[in-house]
């Protein structure tokens, strides 16, 4: 555990470092006088959206194939005779080929769709095909780097990288050296293609990446249990990831001023995903671990995965979702965001709830996914999706941009809670136990003592004396109950590094 101890504590200061960059340039998006407006921020989180369902259908379920069978290639072939790469490369490119010609072949579609309440978005379709191409190529590599323990370097690349990228574009706008909005997006568009070609120059140079076209014999072996898992598994992602990012899309279609009201919401999910911050760097790090122990059969080890990454999801969750709530509109007036942002805070709330819930089952779809159970995995995709979109498309109807939070929500809610009961019956895997009550009654009080202490004091010196409050409240009882066993090794490594070990 050690070794994913470590991987998941750099892996999550790097991603946290990310989303200080995101969260700067949020600020820089939503500001009074941004020279954005909601629209074209609206725009931006439609396009991510959009790239997601693109990648999960190019990929044809080349992700999943390299994260369940990466150490078979790896313990039968040496590096130059392993032609999984190759493969899944050249799957993907075709997967791409058929997306494209999808998009052009449907793009009327899309106009009847988006053209009245999202022109934005039919104006600028066109440009959404490489910024989906290079996330699609982008994935397939970082799955491939999990396997050989850089999942540093491609957390450092997706969530710093692309961040440092998208602030220069802003600071370039504002002093006038992109011109406006329309070249900015433009550019834009090619920031996963950029992270794409340097991952791969990376893999190269270190000599990870070999091309080798000829089938070898561990294909050969496994050629039908790969083509099943592929079939199944790129459904369940692919269902995942349109119940993921449906909000958005149905939000630019249905509502009136789609594009505005959906800048509301990508502020909300943004601010929502620092909650989500620890969750990228534990599944990187553990998914290699967990595909090694199924082969292993190592139950034990699978377990303690299990057990520790809820509770330190739930954790991290927990304590970055009482922060940012106890201190939103403080937040909005204080760093003088556009006042329509304020409503953005009721979409958090749903959204913030649905991060912790998901976070706090560990990475149940990572076990479910790499076991011979995988199948499921898309079954329960299956359930998700028919819960999510017409629940998504009838809630937004009927409550505006709070409806899909709201809606996904509840459906996570049903689609965690399926994966739990299945884990606990097939394997009598669960991941809770009275820590995790625990740590939510310290959730609580720290909020109650936090909140309604300062509720009537606004200004940035008071969110920092709400913000210390809580913590001290919140980390003081973490440690004091050890609700995870890993923050102790933590705190005795970090004291060592920093050389105030006690003397004997």
């Amino acid at each position: 555990m050690s070794t994913i101890r470590r991987q998941s504590i750099i892996s999550s200061i790097v991603v946290y470092f990310g989303f200080a960059l995101g969260f700067v340039n949020t600020y820089l998006f939503t500001r009074e006088g941004s020279g954005f407006t909601q629209a074209e921020y609206g725009l931006i989180g439609a396009f991510i959206s959009i790239a997601n369902i693109m990648a999960s259908f190019a990929g044809l379920g080349m992700t999943a194939y390299v994260n369940k069978f990466f150490p078979y290639y790896k313990d039968n072939l040496e590096p130059s005779k392993n032609d999984m790469m190759s493969w899944s490369l050249l799957i993907s490119v075709i997967g791409f080929i058929l997306v494209a010609s999808g998009g052009w072949i449907f793009k009327e579609l899309v106009i009847r769709k988006f053209g009245t309440n999202a022109p934005d978005l039919v104006t600028y379709y066109k440009w959404v095909f490489p910024f989906g191409f290079g996330l699609t190529f982008f994935l397939l590599f970082e799955a491939y780097s999990w396997h050989l323990g850089k999942s540093v370097l491609v957390n450092f690349l997706r969530e710093v990288l692309f961040r440092l990228f998208t602030t220069l574009l802003i600071v370039l706008l504002g002093i006038g050296l992109i011109k406006d909005f329309d070249l900015f997006i433009k550019i834009y568009s090619f920031t996963y293609i950029l992270l794409f070609i340097t991952l791969f120059l990376l893999l190269w140079k270190a000599g990870n990446v070999h091309f080798h076209f000829k089938v070898s014999h561990v294909t050969r072996r496994f050629k039908k249990k790969i083509l099943l898992l592929v079939s199944f598994v790129w459904g369940g992602t692919l269902v995942y990831t349109i119940s993921n990012t449906f909000d958005n899309i149905v939000i630019a279609s249905v509502l009136k001023d789609g594009l505005a009201l959906g800048g509301i919401y990508t502020l909300a999910q943004n601010i929502a995903s620092l909650i989500q911050a620890p969750q990228r760097g534990i599944i990187s790090s553990s998914i290699g671990a967990l595909s090694q122990a199924w082969k292993d059969k190592d139950m034990k080890k699978i377990s303690t995965i299990y057990h520790r990454s809820s509770i330190n999801q739930m954790i991290f969750s927990i304590g970055m979702f009482v922060l940012i709530w106890i201190n939103f509109i403080d937040g909005v007036f204080t760093f003088h965001l556009q006042k329509e942002f304020i409503a953005s805070q009721q979409v958090f709330l749903f959204i913030g709830l649905m991060r912790i819930v998901d976070m706090g089952t560990g990475v149940n779809a990572q076990i479910i996914a790499t076991s011979i159970y995988w199948r499921f995995e898309f079954l329960s995709g299956i359930v998700l999706i028919l819960i999510t979109l017409p629940l998504n498309y009838f809630l937004t109807k009927q409550l505006g941009v709070t409806g899909p939070a709201i809606a996904n929500l509840i459906s996570f809610t049903i689609y965690n809670l399926i994966r739990f009961i299945f884990l606990y019956r097939k394997y009598e895997l669960q991941p809770f136990n009275v820590k995790s009550l625990f740590i939510i009654l310290l959730g609580l009080v720290g909020y109650f003592v936090s909140y309604y202490a300062f509720k009537d004091q606004q200004g940035f010196w008071w969110i920092c004396l709400r913000s210390a409050v809580f913590l001290v409240i919140y980390v003081t009882g973490t440690i004091a109950l050890n609700i995870s066993p890993d923050i102790r090794p933590v705190l005795q490594t970090a004291i060592k590094k920093i050389g105030l070990k006690p003397k004997n």
